[in-house]
């Protein structure tokens, strides 16, 4: 919906945007009036994310996303437009304006509302006659009442639509059910099912406490063993954690990240209440930083098989890349941390804990394993391998330790591995390096926007278009009725329609914002927008500016007019002989 300009003015200047985003990211270096820090949309080591608390905008150089406290709320919270105005209304207490008028819920209420409406009957029928088989699963995996009670677990009936029938009698639509992922369409009838049956039932909760989906497990025969709820509007599994919203407020000080549902309430249950999984997937990216808005160190507990090991590899590349302090468990005498515990206790597995090794040990051991070490080939090939692990940590101290672990491994000399970390370490900085400098390089390319879906057709007008939207934003004064430009005129059709937005906002002597434009256009969009924003600016000359960029875009327009033109009588020019030919040889 469009909510009045006022109310989003007001919204923002309340909302101080270094202040909304230091709550996510640690904001210390500073740039002139900038404020920097670690980029909380992409892995990074050095800080590139830049927050400008005189313009209230954000800007990654290194990922380019960009724009208001709006956009950063609607990223990394992952919402729509209207719902991260209304977190950032509550946030200071202010009433919405749509919600005032007549209490309507946008659809992602209207899901949150159902799936928690649909918690509520999952865990009622865990009661229920019917659900004895899953209460006697639970018995069987020795899960306590105040478990099930604490992370609200459930059973979905042996049925085909006893959730959906109990749903529409409380008022919502089949297509409510639909979108929620509850419900499957039929093929004949028009009718719908319910897609989770015969299930002990997880309520995926977010770390804001709302319930956004499901993860069931199988209680009898057939596949999948587990299931997830599709992706919605409210429900990403790569975005989320099962059970991130209790482990957040542990006073343990890490995660301890495992592969299952059952392995987490088993460790919640031994008192390790800091555990997590990830819903049927590896860990992401986004499921890593979400980690690192709560903790900088992760212990992984994932299942000694191949498989777990697989993950474990990846999970570590992910997790180091923010910086996050990484050790690993070697889970001997048991498959997964639940058979870890029901075997040896709660005390074994602190003990477990306390011996874990550190990523770098992890993967020594791994390589180690791989080759053998019996030969004199296997310690070369190991020794090529972990000196390139070693060669790529930041740390001098780290990277001397770890060679002379490597060389005691090998039974080689201590200054040899030194030696070739350090060649192999130069190399890889030679080589970024280059790269670096080949895109510096080439103006071309660097001028074009970082946005891999657009492309600059004509890089000399392009520029004089960003130089527009510059001026517009911060010096709308001048632009009069008299400027003749329109939103045709300009070569990137995404800069036009920006021109003709702000252009309204000026119309009636406002200030241009981004706030407003965060309906109208996508948060990639607008990342462009305020990368533009952060364009150079000699505000001195800028009625001399204003001029010379309409030039360059009229001369431009008129250029791009010719050689259609040209082309489109070519075309013809060799239409009209074909049909000479055709009809000669006829």
């Amino acid at each position: 919906m469009a909510f009045p300009e006022s109310f989003l003015q007001e919204l923002t200047e309340r909302n101080e945007i270094t202040e909304v985003v230091s709550s996510y990211v640690k904001l210390t270096k500073k740039s002139g009036s900038n404020l920097f820090g670690l980029c909380p949309f992409h892995s990074e080591k050095t800080p590139s994310f830049s927050v400008a608390s005189d313009k209230q905008i954000y800007h990654c150089f290194g990922c380019g996303k960009g724009g208001t406290v709006i956009n950063f709320i609607m990223e990394i919270e992952n919402l729509s437009y209207p719902d991260a105005v209304r977190f950032l209304a509550r946030r200071v207490g202010m009433a919405v304006p749509e919600d005032e008028k007549d209490g309507n819920h946008s659809r992602r209420e209207k899901m949150l509302q159902i799936n928690r409406d649909a918690a509520r009957f999952f865990y009622e029928q865990l009661s229920a006659l019917n659900g004895e088989i899953a209460r006697q699963y639970i018995k069987k995996r020795e899960i306590a009442p105040a478990m099930v009670t604490r992370f609200g677990l459930g059973f979905a009936p042996d049925s085909w639509d006893s959730l959906a029938e109990a749903m529409l009698k409380k008022g919502y639509t089949k297509q409510e059910l639909l979108d929620a992922g509850l419900a499957r369409a039929s093929k004949k009838g028009g009718g719908i099912y319910d897609t989770f049956r015969n299930r002990l039932m997880f309520p995926v909760i977010d770390i804001r406490g709302s319930v956004v989906g499901f993860s069931g497990r199988m209680l009898g025969d057939g596949e999948p063993k587990y299931m997830n709820s599709p992706e919605t509007v409210v429900f990403n599994k790569s975005h989320n954690l099962f059970a991130m919203n209790l482990a957040k407020k542990s006073k343990m000080g890490y995660i301890i990240l495992s592969e299952g549902n059952i392995d987490v309430v088993a460790l919640h249950q031994a008192g390790f209440d800091c555990a997590v999984a990830s819903l049927g997937t590896s860990l992401t990216p986004e499921q890593a930083r979400l980690i690192s808005r709560y903790v900088k160190e992760v212990v992984i507990a994932y299942d000694g098989d191949t498989a777990g090991q697989k993950a474990s590899q990846r999970a570590i590349s992910i997790l180091q890349k923010l910086d996050i302090k990484v050790r690993v468990l070697r889970l001997s005498g048991a498959k997964d941390p639940d058979e870890y515990i029901k075997k040896f206790g709660a005390a074994a597995f602190e003990n477990l804990l306390a011996r874990s090794e550190n990523h770098i040990e992890y993967r020594f051991s791994d390589i180690a394993s791989k080759y053998g070490l019996n030969t004199e080939e296997s310690r070369v090939a190991f020794l090529k391998e972990v000196t390139g692990l070693v060669a790529g940590l930041p740390n001098a101290v780290e990277r001397e330790v770890y060679s002379r672990k490597a060389a005691d491994m090998a039974k080689v000399s201590a200054d040899a591995v030194l030696s070739e970390v350090e060649r192999v370490r130069k190399k890889l900085l030679g080589q970024a390096k280059r790269k670096q400098e080949s895109e510096n390089s080439s103006p071309l390319r660097s001028r074009q926007p970082r946005a891999r879906n657009m492309h600059y057709e004509n890089i000399k007008s392009a520029t004089a278009e960003k130089g527009i939207l510059r001026l517009l934003y911060y010096e709308p004064t001048l632009f009069s009725d008299a400027v003749e430009l329109a939103e045709e005129d300009f070569s990137v059709p995404l800069f036009g329609k920006m021109y003709r937005e702000f252009k309204e906002l000026t119309k009636y002597g406002s200030q241009p914002s981004l706030a407003p434009l965060a309906e109208s256009f996508t948060n990639d969009e607008i990342s462009i927008l305020t990368e533009v924003l952060n364009g150079p600016l000699e505000l001195s000359q800028s009625e001399k500016a204003l001029n010379d960029y309409i030039n360059i875009i009229k001369t431009e327009k008129l250029a791009r007019q010719q050689i259609s033109s040209a082309e489109e009588n070519k075309l013809l020019d060799i239409s009209n002989k074909l049909r000479e030919s055709k009809s000669y040889r006829g």
